[in-house]
């Protein structure tokens, strides 16, 4: 599901690992660092915490409770310079929450 569709939690993974739980969120499109792509990305951000933190995800998946939880973003390309800005303004606001931030670049086929 691509960022637009901000109230959809695409993928919910365990990683055996480290035990965290790992909430993915996708996106194939180029990165064009606009302030409509950012909105994309900060709703998908919010809905994904709120998941989280506000039970549903304890709700949905027990086996997470008190496990580490990992927010990762899957997208097809390295995401440009302004959008790289404001995913560590998220990273630095969700370590609040000891929540972690990663991006997983260049895992979409080009079409």
């Amino acid at each position: 599901m691509p960022l637009e569709l901000a109230y959809v939690i695409d993928v919910v993974a365990f990683d055996a690992a480290t035990g965290d739980v790992v909430l993915v969120m996708t996106e194939e499109r180029p990165w064009d660092g606009s302030d409509e792509r950012l909105f994309q990305l900060q709703e998908k951000v919010n809905a994904y915490l709120s998941f989280a933190l506000d039970g549903e995800m304890l709700e949905n998946y027990p086996q997470a409770a008190g496990k580490g939880i990992r927010l990762r973003l899957k997208c097809a390309d390295e995401p440009d310079a302004r959008t790289l800005r404001f995913i560590a303004m998220i990273r630095k606001q969700i370590a609040y929450q000891y929540i972690a931030f990663e991006v997983a670049a260049g895992h979409f086929g080009k079409k």
